[in-house]
């Protein structure tokens, strides 16, 4: 049941009162991540009464989803920074093949930076990551692929066409790929690593990033490509 109406505190303009919401979202789980986040005190730091939300999202999930690709935007902005970062200091006769495995590299490192940064926001942008009901996998969300996972796969193709990946290593690779380094941000922000030093995360961070580039790089095996 909605919440009763008690005074309004603040007075919107029209339209501003959705981004307003949205940001309210966005800053209480920054701090607390989005299990905590409630209809009452998002209104509350938005200055408006719970019952003003409805004009604008048809429940609490509805505004929740809206900030989480919110943040979902932001940690692909992160890992476009951590690209282009890792691109300027690259060595320029390096090639398309070494750009292109530094870019796959910022892929992974700007994900896991930004996980350790802002642990709220980075569990937040999870949630519009999804699993169908057939049990393929699919990372969707209103039938776009989230940016953050666009940018794995233009990074992966960038490698194939750079002849660092085959076509054959290019299938499937963004899975291993996703695994490895979303394992590693899990267990840095609430698993057994979360109380390491933020230089001892980077450090294995990049570890991890390393050996997934040369594991998906290295040749398949006759015996496993090998038809049924």
């Amino acid at each position: 049941m909605r919440q009763q109406m008690s005074p309004q505190v603040t007075s919107y303009h029209h339209g501003d009162l959705r981004p307003a919401l949205i940001d309210a979202a966005l800053d209480l789980a920054r701090e607390g991540g989005p299990g905590g986040l409630r209809l009452r005190e998002i209104t509350r730091a938005a200055g408006v009464t719970p019952n003003a939300a409805y004009r604008h999202f048809e429940d609490l999930d509805a505004l929740v989803l809206a900030a989480a690709q919110v943040a979902q935007h932001r940690l692909a902005a992160a890992m476009r920074e951590q690209i282009d970062a890792l691109l300027a200091d690259a060595d320029a006769d390096a090639g398309a093949a070494g750009a292109a495995v530094t870019r796959l590299r910022g892929v992974g490192l700007g994900y896991i930076h930004f996980a350790i940064a802002e642990p709220g926001w980075f569990e937040l942008a999870l949630l519009t990551f999804d699993q169908h009901a057939s049990g393929e996998p699919t990372v969707t969300v209103d039938a776009q692929v989230p940016p953050p996972f666009q940018l794995l796969l233009d990074a992966l193709d960038d490698m194939a066409a750079a002849s660092v990946l085959t076509p054959q290593e290019r299938v499937d690779a963004e899975w291993p790929c996703w695994s490895a380094v979303h394992g590693f941000a899990d267990m840095a922000t609430r698993g057994p690593l979360k109380h390491q030093a933020p230089e001892v995360l980077s450090a294995l961070g990049a570890h991890v990033v390393d050996r997934i580039i040369a594991g998906i790089s290295q040749p398949v095996a006759a015996s496993e490509s090998a038809e049924p």
